[in-house]
Order: structure tokens, then C-alpha cells, then sequence
């Protein structure tokens, strides 16, 4: 079962399993039920007070967990709503400084065109004094070792190969 999923759906599932598989045993079918839960059911069993013997009690539990949990999301959707328009403007505008201030930061921002490649004039310069050209180290492009292994081309991804034995 998924973390923001309904119980409903995820009983009907398990129904559905059970009359596959034939006879299992409450306790099985208890634990497979139960194994599936997401955390936030699980820390609501914590506190319950009885101990469930039978499948149907657990999915009437779990149900009404589940109705608590969704109903308290609609509850904070709707006061988030409810947030005056004045507060959203200011923290956008504070987020627009944050990122403006970020791109003033980064000194490697320079060195990019819009597109976020490299200028030509950085290229030609890496070039001209035998520079890594993805980080712009002392180092070879081949042996550059910041370069994911994504971005090499497939015999350097691989490892190595081993010399034969003479």
C-alpha cells in the first residue's frame, strides 16, 4: 500500500487475494494484511489498547485510522487555502532574492552561457593550456575523475581489461 493510499482499496486487494489462494489461516492472512501497512497505520496501532485476533476487526481499525488520517489532510488543505494572498506574495518575493542571490554566488556561473554550457571563449582557453574540459582541472578529460560515469563514453565506463596471463 502506498503512504497517502486509501485502506479501502488495499482491503479489496487483499480480498481478492485471499479467495485466490485458498486456506491459509487467519494469522497468515492477519500477517500479510498487516505487512503491507503504511508507517502511519502502524504508529497508530502502537497505541491501541486490545489485541486483534480477527481480519475483519483489524480492517475495521485500520478503515477508521485511515478515515481519520485522510479527513485531517482535507483539514490542512483547506487552512492552507484559507492563507491571506499578502503572505504567499512575500515569500515568493523572498524566493526570487534567494535564487538571484545563489546565481551571484556560484563562480563557475560566469563561465556559462544561457543555455548552461560552456562559453567559447572558456572552451578555447581550456584548450590552449592543456585543461580538463569538464572541470576545467589540470588533469586530462580521459582521467578526470569528477566526470559521473553517465557522461563517459561506454569502453571507459566499463572496468578495465585484465591482461592475459603469459
Amino acid at each position: 500500500m502506498k503512504e497517502g493510499g486509501h485502506v479501502l482499496l488495499y482491503i479489496a486487494d487483499l480480498r481478492s487475494f485471499g479467495s485466490g489462494i485458498g486456506d491459509w489461516g487467519k494469522r497468515a492472512l492477519i500477517h500479510h494484511f498487516r505487512k503491507g501497512f503504511p508507517s502511519r497505520i502502524l504508529d497508530q496501532f502502537t497505541s491501541h489498547p486490545s489485541r486483534i485476533d480477527s481480519l475483519q476487526a483489524l480492517m475495521d481499525i485500520t478503515l477508521g485510522f485511515d478515515t481519520m488520517y485522510h479527513e485531517r489532510q482535507k483539514e490542512k488543505s483547506h487552512h492552507q487555502e484559507k492563507k491571506p494572498e499578502a503572505s504567499k506574495s512575500n515569500s515568493s518575493s523572498s524566493n526570487q532574492k534567494n535564487k538571484n542571490f545563489q546565481k551571484r554566488e556560484n563562480p563557475h556561473y560566469s563561465l556559462l552561457n544561457k543555455d548552461f554550457n560552456l562559453m567559447v571563449s572558456e572552451k578555447e582557453r581550456r584548450i590552449k593550456e592543456v585543461l580538463c574540459a569538464y572541470c576545467g582541472g589540470k588533469n586530462s578529460h580521459e582521467s578526470c575523475f569528477k566526470i559521473p560515469q553517465k557522461s563517459l563514453p561506454n569502453h571507459q565506463a566499463n572496468f578495465p581489461a585484465r591482461e592475459k596471463p603469459e
